[in-house]
């Protein structure tokens, strides 16, 4: 079932139409041509990977003033070299991770913050094997010294060396959140549960502070090393603590938005539309998303990230929430007057990936919310073929207002209603829909394994990977 639409006037655009007359769009950053503001960020990313890279091989040579060939080969020589060396990486690897969801603007735009949570999460089990393997091997070492049992000297260390019992609490912390983190350990748990346990990994990470610089021999009587080291940890800590709580606040409680109304706008799917001051200065781009705290009894101790369903206004900011849990169910009951604070904006599902003046935007379910604002924020000359994806046409959400924006650039506007067979998306069905599609770019926004199979098909088609968009927002929750 396939029905095309060339303009249409639509009910559900009056109420945001009459809401814009009310106050001007937001000033929009200067335009780039398309393709520079990508080509940019690449450019940014590959030098944050290789200053990365640096600092980790400056971390682990901390050992070589402290590593020598009579101490190798002396009892344990060895495996304490490798102690250390798993110490040094694993501890240094810890800190990038909570720099890589620390929301440091500058990185984020780079790099897209679900590419930062991704690799996050990727680096879990690789940290918490390096300092497992740090733990054992030290052990190890030190037992061999004394010619004691592993068990024993663990005991003796962790009682008697300074700061090793805050440690081991510590290791004891981020096991702990990384089991919570495996998939089918965190399918049990709700989310909120989660992102409580989550919280102790930067508890875990201040306990392993004051054993390294009172006990570490890499640190005692090496001033420079000492002051690298510090700097890291201080660095971090504070990056965490501004851009994760300063400015957050300081945006909050600078533009005051609060909850104007609620509507439906499909089963299950509300649009929540807020007021605020100054919200132009957000320089929010449509496609970007929020991270969104509703201060009510019950939600406010949670932030959830929820896309831009149409670009801010001076004073005027608007989410579209499908029902998936606890949190966004409730988001149909919170009443107007409610304050919000607010974090972000993030995100790089923008105009500023694209590289052409011809796209393809993909939608499916509750995806089509930053494909609608992003196609609000596409420049005027930009050629446009959109494709909406549901079961019926009444899961066809903002769906009016699509269309009318679609109609007003004489765009396209394909909607494949039904079961999936009867409405496939594969690489014969793109191009049949989309003939100049290897020549576009394609933003596509859905669930997982949607985003998955059209990307896997526009590839077949011909489209060039740097021109596929998209953005995983189940890695946003963190």
């Amino acid at each position: 079932m396939d029905a095309e639409w060339e303009g249409a006037g639509i009910a559900g655009e009056a109420g945001l139409a009459a809401a814009r007359a009310e106050a001007p769009a937001r000033v929009r950053r200067t335009a780039l041509p398309a393709g520079a503001r990508a080509r940019s960020n690449r450019f940014v990313a590959r030098v944050l990977a290789v200053l990365g890279a640096i600092g980790l091989v400056v971390s682990v040579a901390l050992i070589a003033p402290v590593t020598s060939s009579s101490s190798l080969a002396g009892p344990g020589g060895v495996l304490t070299a490798v102690g250390r060396a798993t110490a040094m990486s694993g501890t240094y690897l810890l800190l990038v991770t909570l720099l890589l969801i620390a929301r440091i603007p500058a990185v984020e735009r780079a790099v897209g913050q679900d590419r930062l949570v991704k690799l996050h999460r990727a680096l879990g089990p690789a940290i918490i094997g390096l300092i497992g393997a740090h733990v054992v091997t030290i052990v190890a070492a030190y037992a061999a010294q004394v010619a004691a049992g592993p068990w024993h000297e663990l005991l003796v260390l962790a009682t008697t060396f300074p700061g090793v019992m805050l440690a081991v609490a510590g290791f004891g912390l981020l096991v702990m959140a990384a089991v919570a983190s495996y998939r089918f350990v965190r399918r049990t748990m709700k989310y909120e549960t989660w992102w409580a346990v989550h919280l102790y990994t930067y508890l875990a990470v201040a306990l392993a502070l004051p054993h390294q610089i009172l006990t570490g021999a890499p640190f005692m009587g090496h001033p420079l090393a000492t002051a690298w080291w510090l700097t890291l940890w201080f660095a971090t800590a504070g990056a965490v603590i501004v851009y994760r709580w300063g400015l957050p606040l300081a945006r909050s409680l600078k533009h005051r938005v609060t909850v104007h109304s609620v509507e439906e706008e499909a089963p299950g799917v509300v649009s929540v539309t807020m007021t605020g001051r100054h919200l132009d200065q957000l320089e929010a781009s449509g496609g970007q998303f929020l991270h969104w705290r509703f201060l009510k009894r019950d939600l406010w101790w949670q932030a959830h990230p929820y896309s831009l369903s149409a670009v801010p206004t001076t004073n005027r900011l608007r989410i579209t929430v499908k029902d998936l849990g606890d949190h966004s169910g409730s988001l149909a009951r919170i009443e107007p007057g409610t304050r919000v604070a607010i974090e972000g904006p993030y995100g790089t599902f923008t105009n500023d990936a694209r590289h052409t003046d011809r796209v393809v935007l993909i939608a499916a379910g509750v995806g089509v919310t930053p494909v609608r604002a992003l196609l609000e924020d596409l420049p005027r000359h930009v050629d446009v073929v959109a494709i909406l994806r549901g079961r019926s046409r009444r899961d066809l959400a903002l769906r009016d207002e699509l269309a009318h924006l679609v109609g007003e650039r004489g765009g396209q506007l394909h909607e494949l209603v039904g079961p999936r067979s009867h409405a496939k998306l594969d690489a014969r069905g793109l191009t049949a829909l989309v003939p100049d599609l290897a020549q576009r770019d394609l933003f596509v926004c859905g669930p997982g394994g949607f985003m998955q199979s059209v990307i896997a098909a526009a590839r077949r088609a011909g489209v060039p990977h740097q021109r596929i968009h998209h953005e995983d927002f189940a890695f946003q929750a963190m």
